[in-house]
This record gives C-alpha cells, structure tokens and sequence, in this order.
C-alpha cells in the first residue's frame, strides 16, 4: 500500500534521482546504466550480497539480451565464460531429435547462471561505478509515487534505524512479493494468471551434463529436462503433481525417473551425481498491469513471471531493465520522457510474445502425460512438424531465441 508521507522519526531524509527497489538482474541492469550516465541511484536490496551472489536461478541468456549487455558494458565475464549453445534435441517416442536452431537462424543461447550474472553486475555497480547499495533492508514502504515527489522508507540492518530516501522516479524490481507492486493501488489493478496444473520438481546435480545441449524429454510418464548450467553442475527437471514435496523424492527415484524419460535409442547413460537442490515449483505465468504508476515504474518479475517452461524469464526482465534504465537517463539528463511514456506498452508487447510461446510450448512438453488420448496425439502432432515442416521449424527457433524483429 502506498502511504501518505513517510514516519516522522524516519530520520534526516537523503535524497536521489532514483531509487531502484531489488538488485537481482532487473534491478543491478537499471542501477548499472544510471551510473554509466553518471545519474545517481540508490539500490535497496533485502537479502546479503552473499546470498543473492549464490542464489540458484536461470541460466539461458537469449543472444540479444547479452548484445544489450555488452552495448553497456556489462558483458566482459559473461562472453569470456558462457558456453554457446546452438541447438537443442527433443526425446520422444523412444527416439531423439536434435533441433539445429543455430543453422536456421545464426543465433545462439548463451549459458551463463544468474548468480555469475548477478556477482558482475553487483560488483560494477557497487565497486566500479561507485553505486550506492544497502543491503538487509527491511520494511520498504514507498510513499506520494503518485506525485512529482516521491520516496521510500526502509529499515536500516546494521542499525535499526528508520530511514527514509527522496526522489524523482523509483524502479521496482523486486520481485512477486516485494513492497513495489504492493504498492499499486488495488482499484487500478489487473493480474492475469494462467496456472498450468503441474508441477516440476527443479534439480541441481553435481555432474556434467549428460549431453552437449538442452534435452526435452517428452514422455507418457511425464516431461524431463536437462539444463546444463556448468561442466560440472547440471539443471534437471521432472514433471511432477503441483504442491508435490520433495523430500517423496529420494536420489534413487529421481535418477529412475530422468532415465526413462530422457531414454531414447542409441544415447548414453545419464551421468550421475549427487543432487544439491531439490524442489517444487509450480508452473504458473502471470503479468500485472498498470507496469507503471506515477513515479513509479514496475521491472522484471514484479510486473510479470513466466514460468520456466521456455527459459525466459531472466530476458525479459533484462529487456525491461534496458528499456528503464535508457529511458531514466533520457527524462533525467535530457529532460525527454518519451521512453518511460512507451515504456509499459514496449515491454508487455514481448512479455505477452513469451507468454504465449510458454503456453504452446508447455502443450508440447506436458501433452503426452495429460492422460488425455487427443491432447496426447496433437502434441505429437505438434513435435512431429518441426522436424518435417522447415516453416514451423523456423517459426519455432524465432521464438525460441527472442529474435523476432518487433514484438
């Protein structure tokens, strides 16, 4: 809820021409290119930077969000280290299908794990570009977003002491749960949720993966996934009930499970390893609307989620953060705020772009294991043409890679 004024013993007030609520890769984007224009910022943060530099998140960069990156500067680890992925394969059927999208499109996917993303991003804003950053905040409260003179409360960590910020715009990017999209006013606001009616039990194991690409096992007992993440930690997922608990899922169950769903004529075994995260997520897109509401303007997950179905998540909060932070530079150095006017409508145009790839994609993986004879048929249907029709073969590598001229 957005508050009429801030607490009277807040404190001696500081100010900022932004405040950037959240500092996952949304949030350190946007505080990022302010500071490359030499606009000052302030990033509130409620985890330790410890934590949200191991948080396990996304992996898949889709080649335009790491170009936007590298545009910024802020791509030098990321292409020194990623692994290039240029095709994916498909089991189905007792059989495999590698789908070569790098030859259809001269595009690829960059494999790069948020926490290394967010480790870059976190130490140049903070040490190289001299952002300002607290973290452990608590309490975050955002206060006259309606008007010409915002500002944001916080709890401090190390003292405890109420503190209260001033400034002329604030980016909320923290999260589905955070205080910014609280902040909307509940008249004015319109969520609409799409829920999948499965889960997937998310896994990381300590192996190398087991093939050089991502794996779509589609099976009667239920979609499986590779993911791999590093040479020697690898992303599994394995459809399961929603609300499932993980610990009815022992190592041994797991690995019977990736076998048969991921087995297919001629592929080696899976290797193996010791499982170091297990649990449920269950599969659900949602997207907010008004993104922005006065001063405030909302960014990556706090404004929409998609679920991990097509590995777009972290670009489309990346797209938001490019599209924010250019658009903050602009009103504030130059006084030209016709970025942050479009702004709202440039990023649901992909975000319903990815939504809807989701969602035909989740047909896909989820059909076969539905229990239903006719969705299982169109899925294979489905699965069947993208390896006989080049048309559909190519509209499917344009979504899958985000490389559509305009959305």
């Amino acid at each position: 809820m957005t508050h009429a004024s801030p607490p009277a013993d807040s404190g001696a007030p500081r100010r900022f021409p932004v405040v950037v609520v959240g500092a996952g890769p949304a949030g350190l984007t946007v505080g990022n290119i302010l500071r490359a224009a030499s606009v000052d910022c302030l990033v509130l943060e409620a985890e330790t930077r410890e934590f949200i530099e191991q948080r396990p998140r996304a992996g898949v960069i889709e080649e335009w969000a790491v170009r936007g990156l590298e545009k910024r500067g802020l791509a030098r680890n990321l292409l020194d280290r990623a692994e290039l992925h240029s095709a994916c394969e498909f089991r189905f059927g007792g059989e495999r299908y590698r789908f070569p999208y790098g030859e259809l499109t001269s595009s690829h996917h960059f494999v790069y794990p948020q926490p290394l993303l967010v480790t870059d991003l976190v130490r140049e804003y903070a040490d190289v570009r001299g952002g300002e950053i607290r973290f452990g905040v608590r309490d975050v409260e955002l206060h006259d977003v309606d008007s010409d003179r915002p500002s944001v409360s916080y709890t401090c960590f190390e003292t405890g002491e109420r503190r209260v910020v001033h400034c002329d715009f604030v980016a909320g990017c923290d999260g589905a749960r955070g205080a910014t999209r609280a902040s909307l006013p509940v008249e004015r606001v319109r969520i609409a949720r799409h829920d999948y009616g499965v889960g997937w039990l998310a896994l990381l194991a300590e192996a190398p993966p087991s093939a050089d690409c991502v794996l779509f096992g589609c099976h009667p007992r239920g979609f499986a996934g590779q993911m791999p993440r590093s040479r020697d930690v690898t992303r599994y997922y394995l459809q399961c009930p929603p609300g499932d608990d993980p610990d009815d899922w022992p190592e041994e169950r797991v690995w019977s499970e990736l076998r048969q769903r991921l087995g297919a004529t001629g592929v080696p075994p899976l290797t193996e390893g010791r499982l170091i995260e297990k649990r449920v997520l269950d599969m659900h897109d949602y997207v907010v609307e008004p993104m922005v509401h006065g001063r405030l303007h909302l960014a990556g997950d706090a404004a929409h989620l998609v679920a991990p179905i097509a590995a777009k998540g972290m670009n489309l909060a990346l797209h938001d953060a490019f599209l924010l932070g250019d658009a903050l530079v602009a009103r504030l150095t130059t006084d030209d705020d016709s970025g942050l006017a479009g702004y709202e409508q440039a990023c649901l145009r992909r975000v319903w772009d990815y939504q809807e790839f989701s969602q035909w994609l989740s047909e896909v993986f989820h059909g076969t294991a539905a229990g239903d004879p006719f969705r299982a048929g169109t899925a294979l249907a489905r699965l069947r043409r993208l390896f006989t029709s080049p048309a559909a073969a190519a509209a499917f590598a344009e979504q899958y890679l985000g490389t559509a001229a305009r959305h």
